[in-house]
């Protein structure tokens, strides 16, 4: 699989799926989840509805709408409290059940943000090297390209820094 990090607003990403850190209710919220669902419109919500909430690890797949992608995949990231209520298990599951979805579907190029790592608090430094090493350890045939799309130079420099000590 092939890893790319750009840097900017996931909502303007033309791929064929982006991933959503959302919260469980689905229903949106702050952050990249309120800006998913602002770019998406209405119909967005509407279609979250159905599922009824989504648990902290798990993923569901919806519409893009007015996004310029294919789908977007809902994934609850863990907020962080200690470390000790299995928070990396989580974060791995996000990542897992996300590409999972892409692959039942056949996406080539799946788009991520930097998820739990804004007001979910979960440690920037630990959240990448989980991000990229089951993102690498992917065995399926899809998603051929992950991207993770990074906010601001600092989540930025994060990422490329840990894709050259990994010689992404």
């Amino acid at each position: 699989m092939e890893i790319k990090i750009i840097q900017g607003d996931i909502t303007r990403q033309s791929v064929d799926v982006i991933v959503n850190a959302a919260n469980c209710s689905l229903l949106g919220g702050g952050g990249v989840d309120g800006a998913i669902h602002r770019a998406a419109g209405p119909g967005l919500v509407e279609e979250c509805r159905k599922f009824g909430g989504c648990r902290t690890g798990e993923a569901v797949i919806t519409g893009a709408y007015n996004l310029p992608c294919k789908y977007v995949i809902h994934t609850p990231g863990p907020v962080w409290s200690s470390g000790k209520n299995n928070e990396e298990q989580l974060l791995k599951n996000c990542y897992l059940n996300s590409l999972r979805l892409a692959a039942e579907k056949k996406l080539p190029i799946i788009a991520f943000p930097c998820i739990s790592t804004g007001v979910y608090g979960f440690p920037a430094q630990r959240a990448a090297e989980i991000a990229f090493e089951t993102v690498r350890d992917w065995q399926e045939e899809f998603p051929k390209t992950t991207i993770f799309v990074t906010f601001g130079d600092k989540s930025d420099n994060l990422y490329r820094t840990l894709a050259r000590s990994l010689n992404q």
